[in-house]
């Protein structure tokens, strides 16, 4: 479920109708245009947002705006408004564009990517955009984060040139403003700039606020209110009410707390009873409207609007939030000094007559739930010390608080609580375990799970079926982290007997939970099940993390058994998310990598490595990227880069061990086996493939010492052990090596009968490289059955398509004495391409009728994204980037 965005959040305040014009400070903000950032520090009272709402209007250039709160300390609510507030501001210009779709479901979705990650998104479409603009960030000062402040700062630092930053704030952020300042990066408006002069100080109270004072009075309000626009103001007001001027302005003095406590004593008594009332009891609101009000006094007849009304026309420190003046704020300054006067009168007031500040909080909460406002109305739970209450918005509609954008600011609340609360509100304590996995911190997980175990214990409520479930689904995530197979499964099972069958988030994750555990078992039939059922039922659910992850699982499943299917799995995942894409989407990168690598699309699969491995970094403490880098070894191998491949994966396995990677290290083994026989080193090769238990490394070894029994006795075993596992990928790998190892012992027709069951697995999908990476030897026997295969004539395509990704033709000496001699042929030759499954015949055919991909898709009742994924897979093998291109060669092949 999406963050809701207040649209009064990134709406730009219009200009006063009267207002004293700046003219140097504005001329200064035009001047800092030139630079990155312009920073506008000062306390409150000082006119910062006046001041730039006024420059803003008059600014020749669009300008977005973000009015920040507390809430925006979360890292994923602060970059949603961000992307917001542009993408409004875009939309303004360009009503048909696109702009920051993709960046937003990014942010929206269930884990969000870095936000490195988003913003290098975000400035890379900024910079596509044909016009400059400028970005406010308003009350900075309310953000207290540094990953917020450690995003802004890689904001500043990579800004786009078409980009200004204003950044108002009563305190300087925790960002290097040092060094923008060294670099001449940055403008500074401070206290001493904002302050009135004495000319502006005349202009506001003769002009603006119409009093008509002498110049003496003017210099003695100058000089009291040390030229405090706040001050001067709340003087103003208060000098309406009062006949001896002079007197009045000669009565207070001091700093400019008391100044102001003084002065809004004065201009609440001059306010009729009913105004007085509604000003305080509304000043616990950040934003205003009259619904809200109206709620918030339980007014017997709704006036709200209309007070807000008289308010804004008395000058009474209120700000609207919206061109239809529906929503306001009140003056921060001033609203800080009605909340302590409401808790002053609270105070005051007996028992019996009084409004309870919670009570008034409470209301907020209900009215802001009742209007779909839930991170809102969790705030004024919080504010109202109403634990049930905040228990309950945090549970959500359908999907929890922690995951739509509320994590810190819960986190924050529940670390604030005793232990007895939360003892008392055990699913409290279920919340904080899953804050701490959203935020990927595992370590403290268990413990706020038995502690929520043993307040329900307490409770007598240990049986509780939907407890166990919730519980059990936190323990399955949380040793899912650490490839704990047997846990996995043992609490994901728990989890979906308890969990009720509404609740269909937890669910819908649990079943993928299962499904990547049965994954790791090598249970493929069981994991493909999990996660069908599980993508089915967040597609149903919109539910676009879990669905991202289930196409990607069966893109690896189906790997072992149709690329076609698997890309079309991988290119789905990757349509989903969009742009910028998740961290996770590296193993999609890298599946697709695995596709084209097998079709020897070695380019392809190169550019998706290559995507995959950044992607794979911006996740800690996972052995993801460790995958993507061997991949990329064995790139380099592929290549005739031994030297290159060899130095990359001993910088790898050091890394795996210092990470303590320690499922890693096989996968590492069994590509450093390669390398090793490629340059000579067998008795090392034999040595790393034994300590590891690597059942084909040791037949390649093996073979490399002219040993073709003990090669034979390797891959039996573990040929039955994949036909029984119903694992064709690694079926086919034991029977190519079984083949060069019948051939190497003289037994022709054995070669010859196991090959043919290789080229009959291999053929359907276009399987080059399982081949072509066993080097001369198989090139060979290749050679030497294909006048065998004359009766077969699809087999015979596909044996004449694996010799040419070979290159030059080896001797049969040479196949004996280099087994493992990489070899590769251009992508662009194309008798390398596979030949075409029927479906992509089918789809080849209608291209050449003129058909769209839509049209496409409905004759063959498929989705888009599939019909796109036929497409590319046509593409690649039949080398070509076109449809039009498509259709010649397909013609040129006989094909068509």
């Amino acid at each position: 479920m999406p963050i809701p965005i207040l649209a009064t959040k990134i709406y730009t305040p219009p200009p006063k109708a009267k207002v004293v014009v700046r003219a140097d400070l504005i001329a200064r903000l035009n001047e800092g245009i030139q630079r990155k950032l312009t920073l506008i520090s000062a306390p409150a009272g000082f006119g910062k947002t006046t001041l730039v709402s006024e420059w803003a209007a008059i600014y020749p250039h669009p300008v977005a705006w973000v009015s920040l709160d507390e809430g925006d300390s979360d890292p994923t609510r602060f970059l949603a408004y961000l992307v917001a507030t542009v993408q409004g501001m875009v939309g303004k210009q360009m009503p048909a564009s696109t702009f920051g779709t993709g960046i937003m479901e990014a942010v929206q979705s269930l884990r969000p990517p870095p936000a490195e990650a988003i913003l290098t998104a975000l400035l890379n479409e900024i910079s596509a955009l044909p016009y400059p603009f400028a970005l406010v960030l308003d009350d900075y000062h309310a953000v207290d984060a540094k990953p917020v402040d450690q995003a802004l700062a890689f904001f500043i630092e990579h800004l786009s040139p078409n980009l200004h930053l204003l950044i108002a704030t009563r305190e300087d952020p925790r960002l290097p403003l040092a060094k923008l300042r060294a670099r001449g990066q940055l403008t500074e408006l401070r206290i001493t700039d904002l302050c009135f002069s004495i000319t502006e100080a005349t202009g506001f109270l003769n002009q603006v606020m119409g009093l008509g004072l002498v110049p003496d009075d003017v210099a003695a309000l100058e000089t009291r209110t040390e030229g405090w626009i706040a001050g001067l103001q709340l003087a103003a007001i208060s000098l309406q009410g009062h006949k001896n001027t002079r007197q009045f302005i000669k009565s207070f003095s001091g700093n400019h707390h008391f100044v102001l406590d003084y002065l809004v004593e004065e201009v609440l008594q001059q306010q009729p009873e009913a105004v007085q009332a509604f000003l305080l009891h509304t000043s616990i609101l950040n934003r205003l409207c009259g619904p809200l009000c109206d709620a918030v006094l339980q007014s017997a007849a709704p006036f709200g609007q209309d007070t807000l009304t008289h308010i804004e026309r008395a000058n009474l420190f209120i700000v609207p939030l919206d061109n239809e003046r529906r929503w306001y704020r009140y003056h921060h300054l001033f609203a800080e000094l009605l909340r302590q006067r409401l808790q002053q009168n609270i105070a005051n007031t007996p028992p019996d007559k009084r409004v309870e500040l919670a009570e008034l909080h409470n209301r907020a909460s209900l009215w802001y739930e009742n209007n779909g406002l839930e991170i809102e109305a969790l705030h004024h739970a919080i504010a109202a010390n109403n634990i049930p209450r905040a228990a309950h918005l945090i549970e959500g509609k359908g999907m929890p608080l922690q995951f739509r954008g509320a994590v810190r600011p819960i986190l924050n609340w529940l670390a604030g609580l005793p232990p007895a609360v939360l003892d008392a509100e055990p699913s409290l304590w279920m919340v904080y375990a899953s804050c701490y996995l959203v935020i990927g911190q595992v370590v403290g997980v268990e413990e706020k799970v038995r502690a929520a175990e043993s307040a329900l214990r307490k409770m007598g409520r240990a049986h509780d079926s939907h407890f166990i479930g919730r519980i059990a689904s936190i323990r399955a995530t949380a040793a899912l982290t650490q490839h704990n197979v047997a846990e996995i499964i043992t609490q994901s099972r728990l989890a979906l007997q308890h969990l009720p069958t509404h609740n269909h988030p937890s669910r819908a994750s649990v079943i993928w939970n299962l499904g990547y555990a049965h994954h790791l078992q090598g249970d493929r039939a069981a994991a493909k099940q999990a996660y069908i059922e599980a993508l089915a039922n967040s597609q149903a659910i919109g539910l676009t993390t879990i669905a991202m992850m289930a196409l990607i699982g069966l893109g690896y499943l189906y790997e072992g058994e149709n690329l076609a299917s698997a890309l079309d799995y991988y290119q789905q995942a990757i349509n989903l998310v969009g742009d910028p894409q998740p961290p996770p989407m590296c193993d999609a990168h890298l599946g697709l990598a695995r596709v084209y690598y097998e079709w020897n699309d070695l380019d392809a699969a190169e550019r998706h490595a290559q995507l995959s491995v950044p992607l794979a970094r911006q996740i800690e403490n996972t052995d993801r990227a460790v995958n993507c880098e061997i991949f990329v070894a064995r790139l380099k191998l592929a290549r005739g880069d031994v030297t290159g491949a060899a130095a990359m994966l001993a910088a790898i396995e050091q890394a795996a061990r210092q990470q303590q990677f320690a499922l890693r290290l096989p996968d590492i083994a069994a590509a450093q086996v390669l390398v090793l026989l490629q340059q000579g080193q067998v008795p090392a090769a034999a040595t790393l493939a034994h300590s590891h238990n690597l059942p084909l490394s040791q037949a390649r070894v093996a073979l490399a010492q002219g040993d073709a029994d003990a090669a034979l006795a390797q891959l039996a075993p573990f040929r039955q052990h994949a036909e029984t596992r119903g694992w064709a990928d690694e079926r086919l790998k034991a029977l190519v090596l079984q083949a060069i190892a019948y051939h190497a012992h003289g037994n022709i027709d054995k070669a010859i009968s196991v090959l043919n069951e290789a080229l009959t697995a291999a053929a359907p999908s276009g399987l080059i490289r399982t081949f072509v990476d066993e080097g001369p030897a198989m090139a060979s026997l290749l050679a030497t059955v294909l006048p065998q295969l004359v009766h077969d004539e699809r087999l015979q395509t596909h044996a004449q398509r694996l010799l040419a990704a070979f290159g030059p033709m080896v001797t049969p000496t040479e196949a004996h004495h280099d087994v493992a001699r990489p070899a590769t042929s251009p992508s662009t030759e194309h008798k390398n391409a596979p030949l075409l499954s029927p479906r992509e015949l089918e789809v080849v055919q209608l291209i050449a009728q003129g058909l769209s991909n839509q049209e496409i898709a409905q004759r063959l009742f498929v989705t888009l994204s599939t019909v796109k994924g036929h497409n590319q897979i046509i593409f690649s093998k039949l080398h070509v980037e076109r449809r039009t291109e498509a259709v010649a060669r397909a013609r040129e092949l006989g094909l068509l």
